[in-house]
Formats: C-alpha cells, structure tokens, sequence
C-alpha cells in the first residue's frame, strides 16, 4: 500500500555527482561523503558506497520497527542492534543486491526475538520497499 503525496511527514533529499565515483550530499548539508565502488568491484574503495549508505539506512529503520513491535508486545530490546549485510552482484538483468538483517537482542529469549524480527520486517518501511524485489533474509 503506497502512500499519498499529502500523506508524507519528511522528504530527504541527497544529490550525486559522478554516480559510483563521486561524491553524495544531502540538502540539507548534514551528509556530504565521497562514494567511490569496493576494491572488490574494481574501484579505489577510498570512499564509501551505496551499498553501506543502504544498509545503514536500512539498519536504522529496522532498528525503529522493532523498537515499535517491542513495545506493542511489552518486550525489553533495551542494549539490542540490528545489522544489515547489503550484498550486490551480477544477476540475469546486470546487478541486484541481497540484505540480510540481524539483531542482537540480549533481553528476551530466541524464539521471542525470532518473533520481535519477523514482525518488524512486517512493519518496517525499508521492508515493505523491498518486498517481492529483492532478495531479504532475517537471522
């Protein structure tokens, strides 16, 4: 379900310049980084890459979902993480990427944390953008 324009609270907007080996700033001046592709794709690795920038995007957004289910469910997440692992490669189109999320979660049990996650990736919006068009794996 998609939202309307009179709907949105918030609109980040970053700019490019030279694509994957440039530089990415946001508006508002508070990101400004160099982006240049991994070694392991050719490139100097110097500088970050979209792939960080998303799974750090990513990261902290789930991180928020699970804060919002936690409290729904009265369960303690206090001292948790969330990791996301972007992956990119060569697909049958040119490239894709595959995440995959992780949480640390020292308070509850397994099964309560397997339970916390599955329902954040229910009500995270990176995982509602994501859905059915890439590839995303909870551990």
């Amino acid at each position: 379900m998609s939202i309307q324009q009179t709907d949105v609270l918030y609109t980040a907007v970053a700019t490019a310049d030279n694509g994957r080996d440039g530089r990415v700033a946001t508006d508002d001046g508070k990101l400004d980084v160099v982006v240049n592709p991994p070694k392991e794709m050719g490139g100097s690795g110097a500088g970050t890459n979209p792939e960080q920038l998303f799974a750090a995007g990513y990261s902290a957004c789930f991180q928020g979902a699970l804060g919002v289910v936690a409290r729904q469910e009265k369960a303690d997440i206090s001292g948790s993480t969330v990791t996301a692992k972007v992956g990119i490669g060569k697909n049958d189109d040119g490239f894709g990427i595959i995440v995959e999320i992780s949480a640390e979660i020292p308070n509850v049990d397994a099964q309560t944390a397997r339970d916390l996650l599955e329902k954040a990736h229910q009500v995270c919006p990176y995982s509602k953008a994501t859905r059915g068009n890439i590839s995303v794996t909870l551990i």
